[in-house]
C-alpha cells in the first residue's frame, strides 16, 4: 500500500491539532476592563464588575460592558467606578447609567409598559412564523387534493397544434 503523506507531515498535523485542541480548551474570554481602569479597594472593584456585567456594550450590544474593549464601554466602566468611589449604591450607579441612556443599556430590561414589545417580540415572530407555516401547508395540501379542470375545446386545439397532431 502506498503513503500517501510523509511521516513528518502526519506527525505535525498531529502536533497541530493537538495544539489546536488545546487552545480551544484553555481559551477563556478575557475581560476588557484595563489596569488603570481598576479600583484599589478590592469591594469597591467587585461591585463594579458585577455592574459592570449587567450593562450592555451600546456598540457591540450583544456584550457587557466589562467584556467589550469599545471606547463607549470603557468610559461606561469609568463612569461606573468613579461613582461607587463618589458613595453611589449598586442601584443609584445602575439608575443613572439608565437615565442616560435608557433601558436599552441593561442586558436584563425590566418588563414594563415600554419594553413589552421587547419582551414579546420573539413569541410574535415565531407566531408569525408558525402561521404562515401552517397557511402555506395548507395551501400546498389543498392543491395536491384538487382535481386539475378538463381542458377547454380552445387548450385542447391549441395542445394538439404544439404537439403536431390533428384534434380527434
Amino acid at each position: 500500500m502506498m503513503q500517501r503523506f510523509a511521516p513528518g507531515f502526519v506527525k505535525g498535523f498531529h502536533f497541530a491539532l493537538w495544539l489546536l485542541a488545546v487552545l480551544a480548551v484553555t481559551a477563556q474570554d478575557l475581560p476588557a476592563v484595563q489596569p488603570e481602569e481598576v479600583l484599589e479597594d478590592p469591594v469597591l472593584e467587585a461591585r463594579a464588575r458585577d455592574i459592570s456585567l449587567n450593562l450592555r456594550c451600546l456598540v457591540c450590544q450583544n456584550q457587557s460592558i466589562d467584556d467589550s474593549n469599545a471606547e463607549l464601554a470603557k468610559d461606561l466602566r469609568v463612569l461606573v467606578r468613579e461613582r461607587l468611589v463618589a458613595g453611589d449604591s449598586d442601584q443609584q450607579v445602575i439608575d443613572y447609567v439608565v437615565d442616560r441612556y435608557g433601558d436599552f443599556v441593561l442586558l436584563k430590561p425590566p418588563v414594563k409598559p415600554v419594553t413589552y414589545l421587547l419582551w414579546a417580540a420573539p413569541v410574535l415572530v415565531l407566531l408569525f412564523g408558525g402561521s404562515i407555516v401552517i397557511l402555506a401547508a395548507r395551501r400546498r395540501r389543498r392543491a395536491a387534493a384538487a382535481e386539475p379542470e378538463p381542458l377547454s375545446a380552445d387548450e385542447k386545439t391549441k395542445l394538439a397544434e404544439y404537439l403536431g397532431k390533428e384534434e380527434r
